[in-house]
This record gives C-alpha cells, structure tokens and sequence, in this order.
C-alpha cells in the first residue's frame, strides 16, 4: 500500500514538472519572422485607420494574421465570417434584449455556438460580439467598420505574405 502511494505522488510529481515546461512546446521565431510581423501589423493598421475601420478587436486578428498565418482560426473564413456574426449577434442582442452584462455573455456565448456550427470559429470575434453589446451597436457596426475592416485586413496579410519572402502560404485556404 505504501508502495502505491509512492508511485502515484511521483506520477503526480512528473505531471506537475511537465505542466511548467510547456515553453518547449511554443513556436520559436526568427528575428526576420518576428521582424515581419511587427512590420506587417503596423503597415496594417495603417491602412485600416486610414479608413477609419479600426476597431479594437482587430488587434487580435493581427496578431493571428502576421504571428501565426498557418493557423485554422486566421483562416479568410473564419476572420470574415466570425467578424461578420460577432457583429450581426451583438446588433440583434443590444435590439431585442438591451446592454446588460448578461447580454454581452449572451453574445458571446451565440458567436462562439454559431463560429462552431459554421466552421468558422475566430477567437477575436468574441470581443467584437462585447464591443458591440457595450456600444449599443446598430447595423452600421457590422457594415462599417467590421465587415469592411476584416475584409481588408485578410487581404492585406495575404498580399503582405506574398510579398515578405518569408515562405508563409496565407491564406492556406479560403473558404
């Protein structure tokens, strides 16, 4: 029985050593990776201010955009279409049910549902569904500067990718 006990808190030991290594399971980068996605997200946001489309969630879609293009959730789909409901939920909730707190977690939760059901999860798109609850949004929110802006930001990162020589294929698919 002591025995037993010894095997399970060392079992237990080594789960908890290998919960703080997670470090080596991150992406390295190379300076000219890292170099390039701070320009890419700066040139970005340049243009998007210009048209006056910025919004604070967009700063998370950046950073899946330029630090990590590869990935399913920077995919044209999901940031169009996930930007798209976030901010079409968040319209109808503030409409039919008002600003409450409980609203904005409502909004949350049906972006994140309906992200799930049409394949097109975006993890920025919940802070939009927020913004937009918190800024009592009308239509205009989802027809400037959401829709426009996440259109223009995934173009703009696929034109960047193409052009950075740094080998990235984005988008890895379209739709």
């Amino acid at each position: 029985m002591a025995h037993l006990r010894l095997v399970v808190s060392e079992a237990a030991r080594r789960g908890w050593r290998q919960r703080f290594q997670g470090r080596r399971h991150q992406p390295r980068y190379t300076l000219r990776q890292v170099l390039a996605s701070l320009l890419g997200a700066t040139l970005c946001f340049v243009v998007l201010g210009a048209g006056g489309l910025i919004v604070a969630p967009f700063g998370a879609t950046a950073v899946l955009l330029f630090g990590n293009p590869g990935s399913p959730l920077a995919q044209p789909r999901n940031v169009v279409l996930g930007s798209g409901l976030a901010a079409l939920v968040s319209v109808l909730c503030v409409q039919c049910l008002g600003t409450a707190p409980w609203v904005m977690g409502l909004a949350v939760g049906t972006t994140i549902a309906l992200g799930q059901l049409l394949r097109c999860l975006h993890p920025p798109a919940g802070a939009l569904a927020v913004l937009g609850v918190l800024q009592h949004a009308k239509l205009g929110y989802l027809l400037a500067p959401v829709l426009p802006g996440a259109v223009l930001l995934v173009l703009l990162a696929a034109a960047y990718h193409r052009l950075s020589g740094l080998g990235h294929r984005y988008p890895v698919h379209w739709l």
